[in-house]
């Protein structure tokens, strides 16, 4: 019996291998494609870049590919099927590029609304080089000051402050500087991470491997055999940093992080959890010049290839055959529909938009469609909080890093009051809250606003809180919203000017809030998340990410960005910027017919290989 199991896993392995080392389409990171940087430009004249409205006219003919959302999973696949001669036009229901990468501006200061830091960009890593690529090297990352976290645990008569370093060595180093006695923990704690993170190739292999494949190594049970990250992910952070120690503070200074994803620590999967914490053990990074600078290096090489991103161009269905094959969009101009054809349609809409809103009827109620929309669910419902300040960041205390403030350490029951309790008396309880500064991070910033600084605020609320006032106008709409949202406001801006002294309310030029809504309304989320579909333990099971790739049950449709991927970059990086960013590479990976992950890795070997020549 055990010879036939070996003999099975062999052919198994050889089959895996020929799939992965065998390539037959064009290789996007076939050279290096980076150029001499350019100086930044001002916002008017990338505006000119971002925001090209949609007209018919403007349409390229003879298209090989449409992409529905300019999210980065959209320009990325786009901008990956340019680079190897194809024509691609983007389409973008808001009125810039860029989804989350976007930014805006009101009473003179401009914000960032999803960029705060990235991990894993050292020269000549293969995400590093990936971007490098994807914006022909005219990308600039600065790095954010070390420590780049600061965890804030507890009311101010008792508060506790713990940074988080970078550095694979000083990271647990600095911990046990704050936890002695903890040594054994953290090291433990580390190590898991290190190992879980090892083992995410295998989430790799099932998107893109053969079905049968995929299908055998799921209900075999030989996923979590082969691979720590799935032996590892069923089981909660709660319950694995619980079995490490008992010093609450430090459960909860291993667990902060859990806010990027947006699920609390006991129904968070500690290998999801574990890909962010090895994120940032080698720094973290901001863009210079700010989040607009991503998609606007990226729309050029799209359009050099012939093709466009158009904004104010909200596809409301997509367009199929009598063989139930995708053959284009239609897009509402106006009152009018503007049918747009295409061979093959990309959707980084979102599962549930692309199957719930774009799809016929008769094609949602397909059996395979109704199974991947039952694995999967919405995420935490997003709101965010834009200040702008009078003053440098010298003047305000602030730094190029980022603030972790929690009310206490038992976060998981903090969080369930908080979801589960009245609207009204949760606005003044935040139990967690992201404060970073984009002025303070960006280099060049003084230079465009000099005096002024910014702000961005980030934690959760529940769709439902705000969902009466769904349907109303984004920019007038009713008093009690406006006074519900003036009470998260004021709340959150108490913990903000305790923490940060030197940020008094006379120096406040403008804040707003972005609720759940506001998120649905500017960048489709169906209920209001800012991370996509939820990131609970179910979806990191083999099953769901064996089923949930890039090609859809519907021919010539295929699914990019960060749903695609479980919000996770394949390669241990950031939640939604790099999800997304491996949701266009597993995409373009079945499009094109090659493993493009592989591309990038050779090629980032190449391009170190040279520098290292000539030095």
């Amino acid at each position: 019996m055990w010879i036939t199991v070996g003999i099975i896993c062999a052919v198994l392995l050889a089959l895996v291998l020929k799939y992965i080392f065998t390539t037959s389409g064009p290789n996007p990171f076939a050279r290096d494609t980076r150029e001499p940087v350019r100086e930044i430009l001002t916002k008017k004249e990338k505006n000119k870049v971002l925001k090209q409205g949609f007209l018919a006219s403007k349409v390229p003919e003879n298209l090989d590919a449409v992409v529905i959302g300019s999210g980065i999973g959209g320009l990325g696949i786009a901008v990956l099927l340019a680079k190897v001669g194809k024509k691609v036009l983007v389409l973008e229901q808001h009125d810039r590029a860029g989804g989350c990468c976007h930014t805006f501006t009101e009473k003179g200061f401009e914000f960032d609304v999803g960029i705060h830091y990235i991990g894993d960009l050292q020269e000549h890593k293969p995400f590093r080089c990936m971007l490098d690529q994807l914006t022909n090297g005219q990308l600039q990352w600065e790095p954010l000051d070390n420590p780049y976290d600061w965890v804030v645990i507890g009311p101010p008569e008792n508060r506790r402050r713990y940074p988080i370093y970078s550095g694979r060595t000083r990271f647990p180093e600095e911990l046990k500087k704050c936890f002695p006695g903890e040594e054994k923990a953290i090291d433990e704690y580390v190590r898991m991470c290190k190992k879980a993170g090892r083992g995410i190739w295998l989430l790799a292999m099932l998107k893109l491997a053969p079905t049968l494949i995929a299908k055998f190594l799921v209900y075999t049970g030989l996923c979590k055999r082969l691979s720590y990250f799935f032996e590892m992910a069923d089981r909660s952070l709660t319950e694995v940093v619980n079995g490490l120690t008992e010093n609450k503070d430090l459960r909860a200074v291993f667990t902060y992080i859990f806010g990027t994803y947006g699920n609390m620590p006991k129904d968070a999967s500690f290998s999801m959890h574990s890909l962010l914490v090895t994120h940032y053990l080698n720094g973290a990074w901001y863009p210079k010049g700010g989040a607009t600078e991503i998609a606007f290096h990226m729309i050029p090489i799209i359009e050099k290839a012939g093709g466009a991103v158009l904004v104010r161009a909200p596809v409301n269905r997509i367009l199929f055959n009598s063989n139930n094959e995708a053959i284009g969009v239609s897009v509402m101009k106006g009152q009018e529909e503007v049918h747009i054809n295409a061979p093959m349609v990309i959707s980084d809409a979102g599962i549930f938009n692309t199957y719930q809103q774009l799809l016929p009827k008769n094609l949602q109620a397909m059996p395979a469609i109704q199974k991947q929309l039952s694995l999967m669910k919405n995420g935490e419902g997003g709101l965010s909080v834009f200040v702008g300040l009078d003053g440098s960041k010298e003047e305000l205390g602030l730094k190029a890093d980022n603030y972790w403030i929690f009310k206490e350490n038992n976060y998981d029951e903090l969080w369930e009051a908080y979801t589960n309790g009245d609207r009204e008396e949760s606005a003044k309880n935040v139990p967690m809250l992201f404060v970073a500064s984009p002025s303070a991070k960006d280099p060049i910033w003084q230079e465009r606003n000099p005096g002024k600084s910014t702000v961005s605020l980030v934690s959760f609320a529940s769709y439902e809180w705000f969902e009466e006032w769904k349907d109303a106008k984004v920019t007038n709409r009713s008093p009690e919203y406006k006074e519900l949202k003036r009470a998260f406001i004021d709340g959150i801006l108490d913990v903000v000017m305790d923490v940060f002294p030197n940020i008094t309310r006379d120096k406040i030029e403008y804040v707003d809030a972005g609720t759940p809504i506001t998120n649905t309304h500017y960048i489709g989320a169906p209920k209001g998340e800012i991370y996509g579909a939820d990131h609970g333990i179910a979806r990191f099971s083999p099953e769901l990410n064996a089923t949930i790739r890039p090609q859809t049950p519907l021919k010539n449709l295929y699914l990019t960005g960060k749903g695609l991927v479980s919000d996770i970059l394949l390669r241990r990086v950031l939640v939604w910027f790099a999800g997304a960013l491996a949701g266009a590479l597993t995409c373009g990976s079945v499009v094109l017919k090659r493993n493009l992950h592989l591309d990038a890795v050779a090629l980032a070997k190449k391009t170190k290989f040279i520098k290292q020549k000539f030095e």
